[in-house]
């Protein structure tokens, strides 16, 4: 099949996060089964991510070539209908409720168009049960959508982990994410500052950028912390696999996921993690160490447990199998045929 990939979401690592991560293997692993991939994405750019998101979709037009058109997250509202699948990395009215100001008002528009494309297209795919459930609730989705998880690609993730080599002579504590509110970092921070003392060694690394960066680092301050936390920014792919290498957790303290592609790139490494019992978070890392969320205290607690007695990486080895590229593309293109039902 040939498959039309719309997507306003930066096609790097730095600026596209997750979402570009998923994307770019998805297409890779689809090309590797036979089917073409081309990608449509903005041309124009905005110092406002959302109006270039909003006059890349008015520039848009329905393509004869095509088998099938995939339009992610927003992207595609406006020509959605036949032979258009609607795919969501995430519900945007469902991140948008732990927001505030500007990124509120900003991700309030694109919930609006995220809505109208769920109902005008043919199928809907989803990431998990999480979100499946918050697009009916938010979008009032009057089908059932396909839950298709996202996916790493195996093979080459352990390639990179290999070639980037890292140790730590300290108790290192992984974090990974964009910075907005609901990844909430800052309970992580309190944790780190409550368990310190019974953790000499901490050191807390967090890759990342975004609206909190500020605040955060304010707050880093405002506690005490010091040399105990490590700001890296954003890192390439390389970076990030030494950091994966280095750390003894990975902690994701976050209150809204609707999957987590870094949950794998931390089993996938072997590491434990130390995550809030919220959204996606229990579906995807099921044998995680799962706390309260908004609870410094119980993330403090389940921290130190760790570095007293490391958790059971086996089995998250074992689980992360199942989001293989190749098995989850082969779900991909069942999800999207033609002849398949949103189901």
């Amino acid at each position: 099949m040939r498959f039309r990939f719309l997507t306003s979401t930066p096609l790097d690592i730095v600026r596209g996060s997750g979402t570009f991560v998923g994307i770019s293997v998805l297409a890779g692993a689809l090309r590797d089964l036979g089917h073409t991939v081309d990608y449509e994405s903005p041309r124009r750019h905005f110092p406002v991510y959302t109006l270039e998101r909003l006059w890349f979709n008015r520039t848009l037009r329905p393509s004869p070539v095509h088998d099938i058109t995939v339009g992610f997250d927003m992207d595609g509202y406006r020509i959605a209908g036949p032979g258009h699948v609607a795919s969501l990395k995430g519900v945007i009215a469902d991140e948008v409720r732990f927001e505030r100001g500007l990124t509120r008002a900003t991700m309030s528009v694109q919930a609006r168009c995220e809505r109208i494309h769920v109902n005008r297209a043919a199928r809907v795919l989803v990431t998990s049960r999480y979100s499946a459930a918050r697009a009916r609730e938010f979008y009032g989705l009057r089908t059932d959508a396909a839950i298709v998880p996202e996916l790493i690609d195996l093979p080459r993730w352990r390639e990179h982990l290999a070639a980037h080599p890292a140790q730590a002579s300290r108790f290192t504590v992984l974090s990974v994410g964009r910075f907005y509110l609901r990844k909430r970092v800052d309970v992580l921070l309190r944790a780190a500052a409550q368990v310190r003392s019974a953790i000499p060694d901490l050191e807390v690394r967090i890759v990342g950028n975004g609206p909190c960066d500020r605040p955060w680092r304010l707050l880093a301050r405002e506690l005490g912390l010091g040399s105990t936390v490590a700001w890296l920014g954003d890192v390439t792919r390389a970076e990030l696999a030494a950091e994966y290498n280095r750390c003894h957790a990975f902690s994701m303290p976050s209150v809204q996921e609707g999957f987590g592609i870094v949950l794998l790139e931390a089993m996938a490494a072997g590491k434990p993690i130390v995550a809030a019992r919220a959204a996606a978070i229990p579906e995807v890392a099921p044998f995680a160490r799962l706390v309260d969320p908004d609870d410094p205290d119980a993330l403090a607690a389940a921290l130190l447990d760790e570095y007293r007695q490391a958790g059971d990486r086996a089995q998250g080895l074992e689980w992360v199998g199942r989001f293989d590229a190749p098995l989850v593309a082969a779900r991909f293109v069942a999800a999207t045929a033609p002849s398949s039902r949103t189901s």
